[in-house]
C-alpha cells in the first residue's frame, strides 16, 4: 500500500449522504476504494465510467493512482462523491485542468438531496389515499 512519504494530491468529494476522501498519486492508473480494487467494489460498469469521467475530460487516464476512502450513502452516491474528489484533486495537480472540469460540471457539488418526510403524509409528497366516504 501507499505510505505518507509519497507526494499526493488530495480532494474531498460529496454526493447525497456520501463523503469521499481521495488521494491521487502519480502512477499507472490503479483505483483502490476502501482497500478494494474498483472492479471488486463497484460491480456496474456505469459506476466505473462515472469515476473515470474526470480522467477522460482531462485526458489523464492511466497517469494517476487513486486511493479513496468513502463512507455513507449508496453505491451511486459513493461513485459520484469519488468523481467529485478526483476532479478537485486534479485541479490541485494541474491548474490548467480547471476549465475543462468546470465546463463538464465535475467541480460543482451536486446539491440534490433526499426530501424530508412531512407530517400528515406517508412520504415526502405521498398523501394518504383519498376516499369520499
Amino acid at each position: 500500500m501507499y505510505t505518507s512519504a509519497k507526494p499526493y494530491f488530495y480532494g474531498t468529494g460529496r454526493r447525497k449522504k456520501s463523503v469521499a476522501r481521495v488521494r491521487l498519486y502519480p502512477g499507472t492508473g490503479s483505483i483502490t476504494i476502501n482497500g478494494k480494487d474498483i472492479d471488486e467494489y463497484f460491480g456496474l460498469e456505469t459506476l466505473k465510467l462515472i469515476i473515470n469521467q474526470a480522467f477522460d475530460v482531462t485526458d489523464t487516464m492511466g497517469k494517476f493512482d487513486v486511493v479513496a476512502n468513502v463512507v455513507g450513502g449508496g453505491i451511486s452516491g459513493q461513485a459520484g462523491a469519488i468523481r467529485h474528489g478526483i476532479a478537485r484533486a486534479l485541479v490541485l495537480a494541474d491548474e490548467t485542468y480547471r476549465g475543462a472540469l468546470k465546463a463538464a460540471g465535475l467541480l460543482t457539488r451536486d446539491p440534490r438531496m433526499k426530501e424530508r418526510k412531512k407530517y400528515g403524509l406517508k412520504a415526502a409528497r405521498r398523501a394518504p389515499q383519498f376516499s369520499k366516504r
